[in-house]
């Protein structure tokens, strides 16, 4: 996901008024949507050089140190996170035992909040996408994006896979139709806290485990990316703010986003990040080792090759950094969008395809009628089994995408300048999710078709755990070419993992350097490292277990930075579409003036000078009604005020005492 990471940094300028052509930006423009100047010296262009973009960042209120850091936002996580590390492997017992209490806790008694505050992402995602927002610019009024569509879907793609993919493709479904079922599922009983699948129910549960693995991949977490990327692309592209989580915080924190509270918002990106990361790294590597043991390479993966394979490809993302190939990062993202599409259409094509054709379809329309009862599905009624099933799959699930929040929101906001906001949800939210549909549909409809329809399942039945990284590997050992689909599958993850390590440093690093494009390299190596020894520590501190805690652990305090997102947002976007309206009303009004002051008569009609009186007192008594000067040149009695004013009346016949025409001083009698 990081095809773009290396690429420099471009912020908007100011934007401009609707249908105006970007240009230069006058000086005392201010930022859309606030009252707060931005001025010209301090926004960040392309060509800046370093010592440019540093200044800059001052100019913006960011509190930059020696060294390209800043101190607030840099020494708190180093040190927490180091202490983390160093913690977790020397006392991995005990990190463990802390960690499995944590998860435990937060999954009992916050495990709603989790659930809510997904759907509440989803709602403000789609709001925002079919709202009269949608129309707004990330970036100046009418500038083109930066990327072509194909370009721009591509990378979306890029974003959507990762090492999950890999690692859960297959285990995820084929586990909830056999051992892992979800408690309250019909076809499903729970005895003792343990849950099984009904005889003759496997067929029903195998649907509802496809639509509850589409439930964790698809418009649920991309929701959460679609609001951060949002939120930051706004900031960055049309208020000019630097590459940071606290400028999307901005509309409702104002100049305190400069101070305590903004650091705190950075140092709660960096965990997330940092933790997400290493979670992705403990997975990546367990599955390598389960296609070493598959493919016959070594017996059992045991913990100390797991940390070899982690120092290996740290190093390998380390050395990456220090040359700071942009360039090779790109490659390496190509060849492994490559190898994805060579895997996932090898097993389409030399699986029963017909079957997954089939699941595809009908996974997504019970997908579709499940997902409400799934997004909101606490497990009220299932007790203690419920509770640990969901800390072990959709809490976990949760906790993982919002570690990831900061990372993917960066990716996708910096890649989506001149996208407007409808075209940007709605890119966010569909392409990755029929990618992660299609992916499921193939990898796990192969495994769930190896179970229920061959005669060599899988899972033995009676089983009790599936090794969920091994089961890739069972599945593609299955097929012809099983032995070459496997080497493509490890230097998959393997190429993963190194893209994600130097990409996550250079995301992390940007934002302990207060949003500079091109943060020291020093610092970026630290945060590789302590992104590998954190993976370590984990590892040796209970595996995937301990891997799952931390990210429900530190995803927690981030969940209310994106819950304040939204409403920034919301509010923000508000701001800027009344300032559109009240100019596109200005706009309108001068143009219906100058109309009316310049073709009146062609659009009223002409004017009419000589008009009768209608009014009330126009309606006079008996004795007040008009008379003609008389012979001897009297003056006449009028009550007309016009003829007061020296306003010629109207020349015509009179009228005498009882209304009849006079003619000649005669009153007619006809």
């Amino acid at each position: 996901m990081s095809t773009s990471d290396h690429e420099s940094l471009t912020t908007a300028e100011e934007p401009s008024t609707p249908g105006e052509s970007p240009g230069p930006a006058p000086e005392t423009a201010t930022t859309a949507g606030t009252g707060e100047p931005v001025h010209p010296a301090a926004r960040i262009h392309e060509n800046d050089s370093d010592e440019q973009v540093t200044e800059k960042l001052r100019l913006q209120g960011v509190r930059v140190g020696a060294g390209t850091i800043a101190p607030a936002v840099f020494w708190p996580s180093i040190l927490i996170v180091t202490a983390v590390a160093v913690l977790a492997i020397a006392a991995p017992e005990t990190t463990g035992t802390v960690l499995s209490n944590i998860q435990g806790w937060i999954s009992t008694n916050l495990g709603w909040f989790y659930m809510l505050a997904i759907g509440i992402f989803i709602v403000v995602a789609l709001a925002l996408c079919f709202s009269k927002f949608g129309h707004i610019t990330l970036g100046r009024d009418g500038e083109k994006p930066e990327y072509g569509i194909l370009s721009w879907f591509a990378m979306l793609f890029a974003a959507g896979m990762g090492i999950g993919l890999v690692f859960y493709g297959v285990g995820e479904p084929l586990g909830y139709a056999t051992v892992t079922p979800k408690p309250g599922w019909p076809g499903t009983e729970t005895v003792e806290g343990v849950t099984s699948v009904l005889p003759g129910q496997e067929h029903a549960v195998a649907m509802l485990g496809m639509a509850q693995t589409f439930v964790h991949w698809g418009l649920h977490p991309w929701a959460i990316y679609a609001v951060i990327g949002l939120a930051v692309g706004y900031a960055i592209h049309r208020r000019g703010r630097p590459v940071s989580i606290r400028w999307a915080l901005e509309p409702i924190l104002g100049d305190r986003v400069k101070g305590w509270m903004g650091d705190i918002i950075d140092i709660l990106a960096i965990f997330g990040t940092i933790f997400g990361i290493a979670t992705s790294l403990g997975l990546g590597v367990q599955q390598i080792g389960a296609g070493l043991t598959a493919m016959g390479i070594v017996e059992a993966p045991d913990q100390w090759l797991l940390v070899g394979l982690i120092i290996i490809i740290t190093l390998l993302a380390t050395g990456s950094v220090v040359t700071g190939i942009g360039r090779g990062i790109k490659w390496l993202s190509n060849i492994n969008l490559s190898l994805a599409a060579i895997l996932v259409l090898s097993v389409l094509l030399l699986g029963p395809t017909l079957f997954l054709f089939q699941n595809f379809v009908q996974s997504i329309g019970v997908y579709l009628a499940e997902v409400l009862n799934m997004t909101f599905d606490v497990g009220a009624y299932s007790g203690e089994a419920g509770a640990a099933w969901g800390s072990g799959w959709t809490i976990f699930y949760w906790g993982w995408w919002v570690s990831w929040a900061p990372f993917v929101g960066v990716f996708i906001a910096r890649i989506s300048r001149g996208r407007t906001v409808r075209q940007f949800i709605s890119g966010v939210l569909l392409v990755p999710t029929l990618v992660g549909f299609l992916w499921f549909s193939i990898m796990g409809g192969t495994g769930l078709w190896r179970q229920l329809f061959s005669d060599q399942p899988l899972v033995e039945e009676g089983a009790e755990s599936l090794g969920v990284e091994a089961a890739l590997f069972d599945v593609l050992g299955g097929l012809p070419l099983g032995g070459v689909l496997s080497v493509i599958a490890i230097l998959l993850v393997a190429i993963f993992f190194i893209t994600s390590s130097d990409s996550g440093s250079l995301v992390v690093d940007m934002l302990a350097s207060g949003g500079h494009p091109n943060p020291p390299v020093w610092s970026r190596v630290l945060f590789a490292f302590l992104e590998g020894a954190l993976a370590i520590g984990l590892l040796l501190a209970g595996g995937l277990g301990a891997l799952q805690a931390a990210s429900i652990a530190t995803a927690l305090p981030f969940s209310l930075v994106l819950l304040a997102m939204c409403f920034a947002i919301v509010k923000a976007l508000k701001r800027d579409q009344d300032a559109i309206d009240a100019r596109e009303r200005r706009a309108r009004y001068q143009q219906i003036s100058e109309r009316l002051s310049e073709d009146f008569d062609d659009a009223f009609g002409e004017q009419v000078d000589h008009r009768i009186d209608y009014r009330l007192s126009r309606t006079t008594g008996l004795f007040e009604r008009r008379r003609e000067p008389g012979a001897d040149g009297s003056a006449t009695q009028t009550a007309d005020p016009s003829a007061a004013q020296g306003t010629a009346p109207d020349a015509g016949p009179s009228r005498g005492l009882f209304g009849r025409r006079r003619r000649d001083g005669r009153e007619d009698e006809t």
